[in-house]
Order: C-alpha cells, then sequence, then structure tokens
C-alpha cells in the first residue's frame, strides 16, 4: 500500500530542518523543546492536518509573545520551509492572528507564495466576508500567480479540508467577479482553481455555472478548458445541458452488449476485469463520452455509485470492443466493505448495461 501522506510530512526530518530555518532568523529558538513538543506521545496517531494544527501550537509555545514579532520570524523563515510542513505557518496565522488583521492579511498573502493559505484565509471570510473579498478582488490582479489563485481558491464553497462558508453556498454571486477577472489568466495553476470553485458552485447551482459556461465556452483554449473542467461533475451526473453544450446528445442509437465480469466472487484487495462492446447503431459517427460506474458497499450497507472515465471521442458506426480492470484495493481515500457490488457501463449520461458481484473480505 501506498504510503500515507501523514507520513511523509511532518517527520523529525522535516520539522527538524523548520526549526532550523527559524533559528537562523531567531537565534533564542529552544529547537529541542520546540521538537519534543511536537513529537510527543500522540504524534504517531495525528492524521495530517492535524499535525499541521499540533505544529503550528508548539510554534507558539516557543516563539515570543508578541505576535507582530513571531510573524516577522515565521516570514523570514517561510521560503526555506516546503511540503505540507510549511502550511503551519498560515495556520499560525489562522489560530493567533484573528484579532490583528492588518498584520494577518498581508501575512497570508506572503505566505500563500511558499505553500497556501487556502485553508487559513476561511475563517476570515466567515467573520467579515466582505471586507475579504474586498482584499481578494484586488488579489485576483496580484502579479505572483499564488496570490491570484489565493483569491479563487480561498473562497471555494466546497474547498477540500476547510471550513465551511454556508454563505457562499447559498449565494456565490460574491464570488463571480473573481473568477471573472481570472477566467483567462496566464497560469493554468489559477485556471484550474477556476474550474474547480465553478465545480463547487454547480453541486448547488447547477443552472447559475451552465449559464456561466455557456457564455465562456468558444472564446478561448483557456476558457473552453475551465468550462469542461467545471462541468465535470455536471457530466457525471447526466446533466443534459451539460452534456449538449459539448456536443453528446441522447445515446437512444448507441448500445452495449456482451458486458462481463473476470470473476463472480472478488476478494477485497484484488481486481476485476470486464469487457464489453460498444454499437453505433446509426449511419454517421457519433461523439461519445464513455464512463463505468462502481456501485461500492458502504460502512452501513448502502449503495453508492462512483463513475470512471473512460473515453471520449468520435466512434465510427458498428462494434467497438472495450477491456478494462478495476483495483479493489484499500486506499487513504477509499476503504472497501464486502457485499453486492455492481459495475455499469455509462453513454452520454445514460446506463447501458449493468453486471454484479461479490466482493468478499480477506
Amino acid at each position: 500500500m501506498a504510503e500515507k501522506l501523514k507520513d511523509r510530512f511532518f517527520t523529525r526530518s522535516s520539522v527538524g530542518d523548520m526549526a532550523k530555518s527559524i533559528r537562523r532568523f531567531y537565534p533564542d529558538f529552544n529547537k529541542k523543546r520546540f521538537l519534543d513538543l511536537v513529537f510527543d506521545d500522540l504524534a504517531d496517531e495525528r492524521e495530517l492536518k492535524e499535525k499541521m494544527h499540533h505544529t503550528a501550537m508548539c510554534l507558539y509555545k516557543t516563539l515570543p509573545e508578541s505576535y507582530e514579532e513571531a510573524l516577522s520570524i515565521l516570514m523570514r523563515a517561510a521560503p526555506c520551509v516546503k511540503g505540507f510542513d510549511a502550511l503551519s505557518f498560515p495556520d499560525y496565522v489562522e489560530l493567533f492572528g484573528m484579532e490583528n488583521w492588518d498584520l494577518s492579511l498581508p501575512a497570508l498573502v506572503f505566505f500563500t507564495k511558499y505553500s497556501t493559505s487556502e485553508l487559513a484565509i476561511r475563517p476570515f471570510l466567515a467573520r467579515d466576508p466582505e471586507r475579504v473579498m474586498a482584499h481578494m478582488r484586488a488579489w485576483a490582479e496580484d502579479e505572483d500567480p499564488h496570490v491570484r489563485r489565493l483569491a479563487s481558491e480561498g473562497c471555494r464553497p466546497k474547498l477540500p479540508w476547510a471550513k465551511a462558508l454556508p454563505g457562499f453556498r447559498q449565494d456565490p454571486t460574491p464570488i463571480l467577479p473573481i473568477l471573472e477577472k481570472l477566467k483567462n489568466d496566464e497560469a493554468e495553476y489559477v485556471r484550474k482553481s477556476v474550474a474547480n470553485n465553478l465545480n463547487d458552485i454547480s453541486k448547488d447551482h447547477p443552472e447559475l455555472v451552465l449559464s456561466i459556461c455557456e457564455r465562456w465556452f468558444g472564446h478561448t483554449r483557456n476558457t473552453d478548458w475551465i468550462v469542461k473542467h467545471a462541468c465535470r461533475g455536471m457530466l457525471k451526473a447526466g446533466n443534459t445541458q451539460a452534456l449538449l453544450l459539448f456536443g453528446f446528445e441522447d445515446p437512444a442509437h448507441v448500445s452495449v452488449e456482451n458486458l462481463s465480469l473476470d470473476k463472480e466472487v472478488l476478494l477485497i484487495g484484488e481486481e476485476q476485469r470486464f469487457t464489453f462492446e460498444m454499437m453505433i447503431n446509426s449511419m454517421e459517427k457519433s461523439k461519445v463520452r464513455l464512463e463505468f460506474g462502481v456501485y461500492y458497499v458502504k460502512a452501513k450497507g448502502a449503495s453508492s455509485r462512483k463513475i470512471f472515465k473512460i473515453t471520449e471521442d468520435d466512434f465510427d458506426p458498428g462494434s467497438h470492443f472495450f477491456s478494462k480492470r478495476h483495483s479493489f484495493e484499500d486506499r487513504s481515500i477509499r476503504r472497501h466493505y464486502a457485499g453486492m457490488h455492481h459495475i455499469s457501463i455509462i453513454v452520454n449520461g445514460v446506463e447501458k448495461a449493468k453486471a454484479s458481484f461479490l466482493l468478499g473480505g480477506i
């Protein structure tokens, strides 16, 4: 099994390097006490985000009591600290800088250039969205792409790992001027954030996002890419309007035949191979978005479908053979449970065939 993220970062080596960097700019820094605090009896049990918070707390206990002085030290050390470990610096601002915005907001802009402040900005947004969004509109015009990305990524309604922003889920209109500014940004890194933000919004306001996508689509390669990426959730969900936007019409003339699973009984940790034929029953080429769905059994016995893309292309009339493999090995993002599972073949958002197998425990 792949090494977990929580074991790759905040190691004795990486945190030790952080301590060395801080002591360069703060000679009185007690490196031993800091490391002893970080690597307490619970160090191995903490998940990645918990390690980030814990390290920020340990910094608070070993840096000067003055927030301004401590922040100055961290800002000088920030360019030397890499990876997830560096997230402890903006997290320090989130934990201890909520009452000093004049120092904290510029610090978050600075830290985001070396890690990201997308998580730490959220409590500020929750407390005073109008004030922070005014700053974010200015950040969207910054010369640094990391700062421009913060303007979009920080206000995503459903940013993973982050503090919820229910106000923006209910009414995302304050976000839209920022996305308009960044839709043709020269940095793919920024454009991807714009697309992810729109994808977040589409989960609660699909019609709003589709209206934006219809307006942006067909003008530049950049906006076309954003629109496609922004609509991925709606495409997977089989949203008719989203499918039609990209030319995926009703697949009534497409059939799926001879869906066959390699195994009727599978153990957790093994992979399932399946084959099928897609028939284009027309005289002309057809634009097809071909996917397969896996109906996973959840912890309480219910079933939940996850969709995976196979291909997207123009297909000639006639038969097209496909062979796929899918792993049922436990991973950090998915745990498998025993029970009856199903694999389905989806054409332009419509399920065309389905087969079942039993997944058993190890």
